[in-house]
C-alpha cells in the first residue's frame, strides 16, 4: 500500500469516527430535549445550518438540529431513532440524500438506491410520527466551477441535472405520503442555475449569508 493510500485510509477512519462521535453526542443530548418542538435533520448541509440561533434571534419556536455531515441515507436509516424519532417533533424539516448522488459500484444505480431509502424513511415517519408536520426540503444546487469542485470526482455525478431529477422524486414522495415539499433555493442560484460562486469554496457547501437566504424563505413554515 502506498503512502497516499495509507493517508486516505486514515482520513476515512477519522471521518467515520467523527460521525460516530456526533451520533453519540446527539444520543446523550436527546435525554434533555423538549419533545414536540421543531427539528431539522439530514447531512452536512443541515448540520451547518445555524437554525437554532436564527430561530432564537427572531423569536420563533425552538428548533433542534440533528444533521450529521457525510451521512448517506443508509446511515440515516441506521441512526433514525437518534437523529429523528426520539425527538418526536411537531414539525420536521428533512434534507437527506445528496451524498447518495455519487459514483456507485458497477451494477448499482444511485437513483434507485436513493429512491428506495427515502421511501423507507417516509414510511417510518408516517408510521411512527403520524402527528408530525413533515417538510421535505429540495436538495440545494451545486457549482461545478468552484475551485474545490474541480478536485472532487464525485461532482461528475452530483450535477444540477441529477439534483433536479432527485428533487422531482422527493416531490413525488411528499405528495404520496401527504407531506410538504418545499424548494427555498431561488436566492441561491446564479443565471445558469448553479450555486452562486460567492457563497461556496467546494461547490457544495455554503456560507452564512447563503444560509440566511434559506432561512428567510423558510420562516413562513416555522
Amino acid at each position: 500500500m502506498t503512502e497516499q493510500e495509507q493517508f486516505m485510509q486514515r482520513m476515512i477512519a477519522r471521518f467515520e469516527a467523527e460521525k460516530q462521535m456526533k451520533l453519540d453526542n446527539y444520543r446523550q443530548r436527546n435525554a434533555y430535549i423538549q419533545k414536540g418542538k421543531t427539528l431539522f435533520t439530514g447531512s452536512s448541509l443541515m448540520e451547518q445550518f445555524p437554525i437554532t440561533e436564527y430561530c432564537l434571534n427572531e423569536g420563533l419556536p425552538m428548533a433542534y438540529n440533528r444533521g450529521i455531515g457525510g451521512y448517506i441515507t443508509d446511515e440515516f436509516l441506521a441512526a433514525i431513532d437518534t437523529v429523528l424519532l426520539d425527538l418526536e417533533p411537531a414539525k420536521l424539516f428533512i434534507n437527506i440524500g445528496t451524498n447518495d448522488i455519487r459514483p456507485m459500484p458497477e451494477g448499482e444505480d444511485w437513483f434507485a438506491h436513493l429512491s428506495a431509502n427515502y421511501r423507507r424513511i417516509c414510511e417510518i415517519i408516517r408510521d411512527r410520527l403520524p402527528g408530525t408536520a413533515v417538510y421535505m426540503m429540495a436538495y440545494y444546487p451545486v457549482n461545478p466551477n468552484a475551485p474545490g469542485a474541480r478536485e472532487n470526482p464525485g461532482m461528475q455525478v452530483r450535477t444540477n441535472e441529477n439534483i433536479a431529477r432527485a428533487n422531482h422524486m422527493v416531490e413525488g414522495l411528499a405528495a404520496e405520503f401527504g407531506f410538504h415539499y418545499i424548494d427555498v433555493n431561488d436566492g441561491l442560484k446564479d443565471e445558469a442555475g448553479n450555486l452562486r460562486i460567492e457563497h461556496t469554496l467546494d461547490g457544495i457547501h455554503f456560507d452564512a449569508a447563503a444560509y440566511r437566504t434559506v432561512f428567510d424563505r423558510l420562516k413562513k413554515y416555522l
